[in-house]
């Protein structure tokens, strides 16, 4: 049995996950998908100091009495769960980015998608600029009844979140083993990966958890 602890990315909650947890544990896995601080049922500690290392002690407290563990990051989670390997890489079995960012050591989420600072730029002209409003049609689910479920669980994204560099200085974060999962669908320009990472595709968009479930459990299962 292996702990799969799955982190949502910017704007959603760990409502995302909720067609992914129960396939994982019912073929006997434990699973735990936290919504981080400020989305979600944890809205009510949005506010303007809420950035990527909230975050990432959000998911160093979750591991405290965990092992073994397979951390999946979705998109901008992928900022988190970098920054909590290097902070607990003895708790982590494998770190699985998914449809995610990969910074490297003093990136920030902007440094990663450069595209990110026009949001950032058009906050900053409104009475919150400290906070980006969702965007629903940008995660790519289709059908109807899927995305009014999607609208169900977006909040605003605290705007530090995306601008905080991350640390990846400790050499044993580098060692725990990676996979990356790219959803292809509408996909946007990616880096390299290196050569020892694992690669597997999801002929769908970006909230494949939402989208292709059962894909993606099945591709999860793999790596445990």
């Amino acid at each position: 049995m292996s702990t799969y602890v799955l982190i949502h990315g910017a704007w959603h909650s760990g409502a995302a996950w909720d067609r992914v947890v129960p396939l994982l544990s019912a073929a006997g896995h434990r699973v735990l998908a936290p919504t981080l601080t400020g989305y979600g049922d944890r809205i009510h500690l949005l506010s303007p100091e809420v950035g990527l290392d909230t975050h990432i002690d959000d998911v160093v407290r979750l591991l405290d009495d965990q092992d073994n563990v397979v951390l999946v990051g979705h998109s901008y989670a992928g900022m988190v769960i970098t920054g909590t390997a290097n902070r607990t890489p003895d708790k982590i079995a494998r770190l699985v980015f998914l449809d995610a960012m990969v910074p490297h050591n003093g990136e920030s989420a902007v440094d990663v998608m450069p595209a990110t600072q026009h949001l950032i730029d058009r906050a900053a002209q409104t009475d919150t600029p400290w906070r980006l409003p969702p965007m629903s049609r940008s995660f790519g689910v289709t059908e109807p009844a899927d995305l009014a479920w999607l609208d169900t669980m977006l909040s605003d994204q605290p705007v530090r979140c995306l601008q905080q560099p991350v640390a990846l200085d400790n050499p044993a974060a580098h060692a725990i083993p990676r996979t990356h999962i790219h959803c292809t669908t509408d996909a946007p320009p990616r880096r390299p990966v290196p050569p020892q990472d694992e690669v597997w595709e999801l002929p769908t968009g970006h909230d494949c958890m939402i989208t292709m479930p059962f894909e993606l459990t099945e591709l999860l299962l793999k790596v445990h």
